[in-house]
C-alpha cells in the first residue's frame, strides 16, 4: 500500500479537515479548530483510518512555504525597514523572558537544563502559518498591527535559524571559540542570502517571471512562479543553512516588486490554501490526549505561557516603546500562539538526547490549544482597548474631583 500512502492521506487528511471545519464553522468557531480536529481524528492516537505522517509533515511544510512566498509578496523591504526597532527589541524580549519561563518548567518537570532551554525556545516562537491566516482572515495583513507582527516573525524566524545552529555545538559541549564560530557563519551565511536576494534576485527572478508571462501560458506562468518559490526555499535550506520559509519570503518580496506580484499571488493562492489546511491537519495527528492526563500541570503551565505571559510581556514591550492599546493589543494577541518552528525546535532537541519526549507530548499539546484559542483571543483586542480607555477616563476624572471633594484645612484664621 506504500505506492498510495499519497493520496490516501490527501484525501483522508483534506475531508476530515473539510468535514470537521464545516462543523466548527456551524458553531461559529474558527475553521482551524476543525482542521485541527480532522487530524487528531487521522492520526495515529485515535481508532479507525491513520494517514502517512511523514508525508503530512512534508506536504505541510510545502504549505508553509508557499504561505510565506505569498506574504512576501506583499510585504516590502520598507515595511520591515519601518518597524525594525519595534520588531528586532520586542522579538528579542519576548523570546528571552518566553525562554526563561520555559526553562522553569522544564527544570520542575524534572527535564534538566539542556531539556529545560530548548523546550523554553520553542514556546518562544509563533507559529507563521497560524498568524498570517489570522491576520488575512481579519483583514489585517497590511495594516500597522499586520507589519509589525510579520517584521516580528521574522526577526523570531532569524533567532529560531540561531538555535537550530547553536544546539548541535552545545549538545556536543563544545567549546565557547566553536559555539562563537558557529554563530559568526550563521551570520555570515544570513547575510549572504539576504545580499543575493537584493542584487542578483532582482535582477535574475523578475526576468524569469517575465519570460513566463510572455509564454500567454497560465500553466507555465503557475509553474514558473511555484520553482521560484520552491527553488528558492530549498537553496535558502541546502546552501545557507536557513530555514526554507524564510527563503520563500524572501523569494516573494523580489517578486512582489514587479509587475506580476498581484497576478502571483493569484496564481499560488489555491495551492497554498490547500496545503496550509494539511499544516494543520500534521499537527493535530501529533496530539495524544493521554497527555492531558499524565502531565497536566506542565500542559497548563505551557499553555499559561504562550496564551498569558507572552501576549502580556508583548503589551508591555509595545507600550513602552510608544505604541496605542489597540497596536499593543492585537499585535501581541496574534503572537499567543506556537506551532512549525516549535516543533522542528523540539524534534532537534529530540534528536539530539536534550529533550525528554514527554516535552514533545506537552508541546504538541500546548500548541493545539494555543492554536484553537487564538482567533478567540484575538479578537478581544477591541474590548481590551475600550476597557483600557473606560480605566483611563475613570482615573482622569477621579483626579480632576480631587480638588473639589478634598476637604479645605481649617487655617488659624478660620478657627479665630
Amino acid at each position: 500500500m506504500h505506492e498510495v500512502d499519497l493520496i490516501l492521506t490527501l484525501t483522508g487528511g483534506l475531508a476530515a479537515a473539510l468535514v470537521c471545519g464545516v462543523i466548527a464553522h456551524r458553531f461559529r468557531l474558527s475553521p482551524i479548530v476543525g482542521y485541527l480536529v480532522g487530524g487528531i481524528l487521522v492520526g495515529p492516537h485515535t481508532p479507525g483510518f491513520i494517514a502517512n505522517q511523514g508525508l503530512s509533515d512534508q506536504l505541510a511544510e510545502v504549505g508553509v512555504i508557499l504561505l510565506m512566498f505569498g506574504v512576501g509578496l506583499h510585504f516590502h523591504l520598507e515595511y520591515l525597514i519601518a518597524v525594525k526597532r519595534t520588531a528586532i527589541l520586542g522579538a528579542i524580549g519576548q523570546v528571552v523572558v518566553a525562554t526563561a519561563l520555559g526553562t522553569g518548567i522544564g527544570l520542575a518537570s524534572g527535564w534538566g537544563l539542556p531539556g529545560g532551554i530548548v523546550f523554553g525556545l520553542a514556546i518562544s516562537v509563533a507559529s507563521t502559518v497560524v498568524l498570517l491566516r489570522l491576520l488575512e482572515d481579519n483583514q489585517a495583513l497590511a495594516n500597522l498591527e499586520g507589519r509589525l507582527a510579520v517584521g516580528w516573525l521574522v526577526v523570531e524566524d532569524l533567532l529560531t535559524v540561531l538555535a537550530l545552529v547553536l544546539l548541535p555545538n552545545l549538545a556536543t559541549g563544545e567549546s565557547f571559540g566553536a559555539v562563537s564560530m558557529a554563530v559568526l557563519a550563521a551570520v555570515g551565511k544570513l547575510g549572504l542570502m539576504l545580499l543575493l536576494t537584493a542584487t542578483a534576485g532582482k535582477s535574475i527572478i523578475p526576468w524569469v517571471i517575465e519570460r513566463a508571462d510572455r509564454t500567454g501560458s497560465r500553466e507555465l506562468f503557475t509553474l514558473t512562479v511555484l520553482v521560484v518559490a520552491l527553488g528558492v526555499a530549498v537553496g535558502a535550506a541546502k546552501l545557507f543553512g536557513l530555514s526554507m520559509p524564510l527563503g520563500a519570503f524572501l523569494a516573494g518580496m523580489v517578486v512582489g516588486r514587479t509587475e506580476h506580484g498581484s497576478r502571483a499571488a493569484a496564481e499560488a493562492l489555491p495551492l497554498r490554501d490547500a496545503f496550509s489546511v494539511l499544516f494543520f491537519v500534521s499537527i493535530g495527528m501529533l496530539f495524544d490526549p493521554a497527555c492531558l492526563v499524565h502531565t497536566p500541570m506542565a500542559v497548563a503551565a505551557t499553555t499559561g505561557v504562550v496564551v498569558l505571559a507572552k501576549p502580556l510581556v508583548a503589551c508591555l514591550i509595545l507600550a513602552l516603546l510608544g505604541h496605542p492599546a489597540q497596536i499593543a493589543f492585537s499585535v501581541a494577541l496574534a503572537l499567543a500562539q506556537i506551532g512549525e518552528f516549535s516543533f522542528i525546535l523540539g524534534s532537534l532537541g529530540l534528536r539530539l538526547g536534550m529533550l525528554d519526549r514527554t516535552a514533545g507530548s506537552v508541546l504538541v499539546a500546548a500548541s493545539v490549544v494555543s492554536i484553537t484559542l487564538n482567533p478567540a483571543l484575538y479578537r478581544l483586542a477591541p474590548r481590551l482597548e475600550r476597557w483600557t480607555h473606560r480605566l483611563k477616563d475613570k482615573r482622569t476624572r477621579q483626579h480632576s474631583l480631587e480638588p473639589v471633594l478634598s476637604p479645605t484645612p481649617i487655617t488659624e484664621d478660620d478657627a479665630s
